[in-house]
C-alpha cells in the first residue's frame, strides 16, 4: 500500500514538472487514488474469502480419484 500512495503523489508531481496543468495533475491523483482504493477493497475481499473455509473448497481428488495440480 505504501507504493500505491507513493505513486499517487509522484505521478501528479511528475506531470506538473513536465508541463501538465495543476487541474490535470489533480485529476490524475484523484483517479489513481480511486483505482487504488477499489483494488485494495477487492484484494481484502478475496483474502477474506480465501481464508474462510466453505463447502467444496477442498476436494480429496480429481475426477478419477487422482490429485489435481491445484490440490
Amino acid at each position: 500500500m505504501r507504493w500505491a500512495a507513493f505513486s499517487c503523489v509522484l505521478v501528479p508531481v511528475v506531470l506538473v514538472v513536465y508541463g501538465s496543468s495543476f487541474a490535470g495533475a489533480t485529476g490524475s491523483a484523484v483517479g489513481l487514488a480511486a483505482i487504488t482504493a477499489v483494488c485494495r477493497l477487492l484484494l481484502r475481499q478475496s483474502e477474506r474469502a480465501a481464508a474462510r473455509p466453505g463447502p467444496g473448497r477442498h476436494r480429496e481428488g480429481g475426477a478419477n480419484g487422482e490429485s489435481s495440480p491445484l490440490d
